[in-house]
């Protein structure tokens, strides 16, 4: 049976409202090319009235409603929302594949883990309880001094396609169990979970105006949100360019930014190995969510001397990658997002043959799939460290191979990318994968395995990737404005100037 696509407006203080300029984006199933719905459109106008709805939410009744409300009081919220996300999940999973193109089975996976998100900062907003007043110890007997958690205000989240509802839980989360209220903007190439992320939180009573949701595109949503005076952080997920762009727009306000950015990350893969497992958690972590992941582990770097025989794996498991309709049982590879991604990918894969780089396996349209914005997974050999394949983020199901002789070969050709996001080493000898994990220029590493993230770990980069960290207690500090209070204890005056009733 058809999947019905919820025709959603935008929502604001609550309610669902309108656009003020009345316009909607047309929704395209990635798999059949068909326009099937659409999404509201929001300008700067209504990035207004979201903006003033989260401002008076967190001000309501004194803040008492919300911002400096009890964290257990916010935590029954966060779960009443993740119990409707379990509720609701084969509707949101499948809902998910059709708008982004990710596997079904992949999509139910990512909403399990939306539902464990809210649920752990539930915890962590109750934690946050027992936290306030904290203790300093100081060195003077004539002050006492305490630390205050507090919401930052109004924050504005702006959240990418690859993973829809899970990346923007990746911050209503945390912003919510702080006391923040929030704007949401997600990427208007995948927005249908989000805005049922509203419809969660209106059944649910969540106070109006804590979370609003306004799709549409980037210049015309996003940036307002981004430089609007009354939005006191922006937390971003999505490329280095736009995040370039978040960064200096709030610089002028001197806004806190939260980035996490693009990524090349590497994987090395040494001689001591057992190639099968080795060969699957290769491809993992380069074409799990169509190849579509900031952490993409898309350089493979294997030792000179099992490379043949390596590869050699590695096309074969390859070759059995089910590449289908997202919905269809068994798909393990669906079609990128959109057609834009689908001809950056095909050129990134035609300049890398044309600079003399060979296409070992993949790089084009399965002959069984005539429609929709499908990409055979790549695997691209004979690698310069120079060619645009080696150098800059894809975001497809392409991965680029080179070899190493020695270890600091390897660290050497892992490090050399401007980005640092993510890091991989395969290898039986954990003292050698310590090494490799302290050489890393990375945010995050992965010990014989790729891709493997949990909310309780911290995630996010280094150089280009961007910075701050998101999930854990780190990702809730985000969200947090720590104040010292300290108090004068003594009964005696201070006695720094000369008292005029003694002189």
């Amino acid at each position: 049976m058809a999947t019905s696509i919820p025709n959603r407006l935008l929502f604001i203080d609550g309610e669902w409202k309108e656009p003020i300029k009345r316009n909607r984006i047309p929704i395209i199933n990635p798999a059949t090319e068909q326009i099937i719905g659409s999404i509201p459109a929001a300008t700067a106008e209504d990035v207004e009235v979201a903006v003033e709805a989260a401002r008076k939410a967190l001000y309501r009744n004194a803040g008492k409603d919300w911002a400096s409300a009890t964290g257990a009081h916010r935590a029954k919220y966060l779960r009443a929302i993740a119990a409707k996300i379990t509720e609701r999940k084969s509707e949101l999973a499948k809902l998910e594949a059709i708008d982004s193109g990710k596997p079904f089975e992949e999509a139910a996976w990512d909403i399990d883990d939306v539902a464990g998100c809210f649920e752990y900062h539930a915890e962590l907003a109750e934690a946050l309880d027992s936290k306030q007043k904290t203790p300093i110890s100081l060195p003077m007997e004539t002050f006492k001094c305490h630390v205050l958690r507090e919401p930052l205000g109004v924050v504005g989240l702006i959240t990418p396609w690859n993973y829809p509802l899970l990346m923007a839980t990746w911050k209503v989360a945390p912003a919510l169990a702080a006391g923040c209220t929030a704007v949401l903007k997600p990427s208007e190439l995948a927005s249908i979970t989000c805005l049922e992320l509203g419809e969660v939180c209106k059944e649910v009573g969540l106070p109006p105006g804590v979370l609003n949701i306004l799709t549409g595109l980037g210049p015309e949503a996003g940036a307002p949100l981004a430089s609007h005076p009354h939005v006191d952080k922006i937390a971003f997920t999505g490329s280095s360019a736009t995040g370039s762009k978040i960064m200096t727009s709030a610089a002028q306000l001197v806004k806190p930014v939260t980035l996490e950015l693009g990524g090349k990350s590497p994987i090395v893969v040494f001689e001591d190995v057992d190639l099968d497992k080795a060969a699957e958690w290769s491809l993992f972590g380069c074409f799990w969510t169509n190849g579509q992941i900031c952490s993409a582990t898309s350089r493979l770097l294997v030792h000179e001397s099992i490379a043949a025989e390596f590869l050699d794996k590695l096309v074969k498991w390859c070759k059995n990658i089910k590449i289908s309709d997202p919905l269809e049982e068994g798909c393990r590879l669906g079609p990128v997002v959109s057609s834009g991604q689908y001809e950056k990918t095909m050129k990134f894969i035609s300049t890398a043959k044309d600079e003399g780089a060979t296409i070992l396996c993949g790089g084009e349209r399965p002959q069984h799939l005539k429609k929709g914005y499908f990409v055979k997974p790549a695997i691209i050999t004979d690698v310069k460290t120079s060619m645009q394949i080696w150098r800059e983020e894809v975001f497809g199901p392409v991965l680029c191979v080179k070899t190493f002789k020695t270890e600091d070969e390897a660290i050497e050709l892992a490090n050399d990318t401007h980005y640092g996001l993510a890091a991989a080493v395969l290898s039986q000898d954990l003292e050698r994968c310590e090494r490799m994990t302290k050489a890393f220029q990375a945010g995050i590493v992965w010990v014989n395995c790729s891709q493997p993230c949990f909310s309780q770990a911290p995630w996010g980069g280094k150089k280009r990737s961007g910075f701050g960290r998101e999930l854990g207690e780190w990702g809730l500090n985000n969200y947090l404005n720590v104040k010292q209070v300290t108090q004068y204890v003594s009964d005696d005056p201070w006695g720094w100037y000369k008292s005029p009733s003694k002189l």
